[in-house]
């Protein structure tokens, strides 16, 4: 069964909601100068040969502005945890004081924030590629039912140009997201 054009637009908005969500969440884990419980949601740690994500392993708290507390499930668990952040490119030295881990998050410097907020224009521009590669993808796919005749002339034309509504539409949402987190960066 061929899809409508309900459905071309649909799975053209879910895979780019998709490249959003993505850099949502690689934004998280930008350091801001702040404790976030967000900066360690990605490290992996090898909990007994398996890459764990270290939220399943231990309870994660932000006591101060500036200092990250984690108190693992398993004490067994505490070096590996340590090893895991001190891999990682946090940029944070664990302290270990035998029942938890604390990481105390020091300012940035004005050059690290600016390294920072050009981290964060990379990410955007990955995901702007990521939304033009949809685009490609489903007006593609609108060319070939074109052919198929399942579409008119009139209609694939339509379908094209809601096409771009949608790729500019989240491509305001990549510019308003690289604003929030550069403000953000570059508040001291």
């Amino acid at each position: 069964m061929d899809p409508s054009i309900d459905d071309v637009l649909l799975e053209t908005e879910e895979k780019m909601e998709q490249a959003i969500e993505h850099l949502t969440g690689e934004l998280r884990g930008i350091r801001t100068g702040r404790a976030t419980t967000a900066l360690v949601e990605n490290v992996r740690v090898d909990y007994y040969g398996a890459p764990t994500p270290l939220n399943q392993l231990a309870q994660i708290a932000v006591p101060e502005p500036r200092l990250l507390m984690i108190k693992p499930f398993d004490k067994g668990a505490l070096s590996d945890i340590e090893k895991a952040i001190l891999k990682s490119d946090l940029g944070i030295t664990p302290q270990n004081d035998g029942k938890v881990i604390r990481l105390a998050v020091p300012p940035l410097s004005e050059e690290r924030r600016h390294k920072l907020v050009a981290q964060v224009k990379d990410l955007a521009e990955q995901c702007r590629v990521s939304l033009r590669n949809v685009r490609r993808d489903e007006n593609k796919q609108v060319d070939g039912l074109e052919k198929k005749s399942v579409f008119t002339e009139d209609q694939a034309d339509k379908l094209r140009e809601n096409i771009q509504e949608k790729t500019k539409e989240f491509e305001a949402k990549v510019d308003e997201a690289v604003e929030k987190k550069s403000k953000e960066i570059l508040q001291i």
